[in-house]
């Protein structure tokens, strides 16, 4: 089990496509279609730096900045932004160009935690060298990112165990108000 290191520059990736009719009735590109292309991405990225088969653990965030429309070429540009043991954080930014015009645009930004995987068990990723500030500071975002995820699951999970255990009015009562926080459950 042979763990190495890799720069950041080393991971980049960028998957480009024409984006044809599918399920929008606005001559937009439908977002599920655009999901589905940033987890190719981020399969495509993170299977690349760790030398083995990735599943996606988590969409972070991903982020509609403006919409694309159909026969606009997509531009996926990626790389690992932060590292863990068995896990990586892929950063995709969607570019669209209309193809009359070449005006380019930012549409999308997306975050997706990959899982290396060898016979079916999390393994063990290469370590993520940061090239420049930009680098430090994508990884340390990365780092909190899980850090955080990980405390607002606990936190999350405290209060379900609360309100499960309320009675049936007490549920109604707080169905009725507007913020969980204003009765202490947030």
């Amino acid at each position: 089990m042979e763990v190495t290191a890799k720069p950041v520059s080393a991971t980049r990736s960028t998957l480009t496509q024409v984006m044809e009719p599918g399920h929008n009735f606005l001559g937009k590109v439908f977002g599920g279609a655009l999901l589905s292309m940033v987890d190719l991405a981020a399969y495509t990225t993170a299977s690349r730096f760790a030398g083995n088969i990735c599943v996606t653990a988590s969409f972070d965030r991903v982020d509609f900045v403006a919409p694309i429309d159909v026969g606009d070429v997509v531009t996926m540009e990626s790389f690992i932004g932060f590292a863990g043991r068995t896990s990586m954080e892929v950063v995709i930014d969607v570019w669209a160009e209309n193809i009359l015009t070449g005006e380019k645009r930012h549409t999308n930004k997306a975050r997706v935690t990959m899982v290396a995987l060898k016979d079916g068990k999390p393994y063990p990723v290469p370590k993520l060298i940061c090239e420049n500030r930009e680098d430090r500071l994508t990884f340390l975002e990365g780092k909190a990112r899980k850090e955080r995820r990980f405390a607002h699951r606990a936190e999350f999970d405290q209060i379900m165990e609360r309100l499960a255990s309320q009675t049936d009015e007490k549920l109604d009562e707080l169905i009725l108000v507007s913020s969980l926080a204003e009765l202490g459950f947030a």
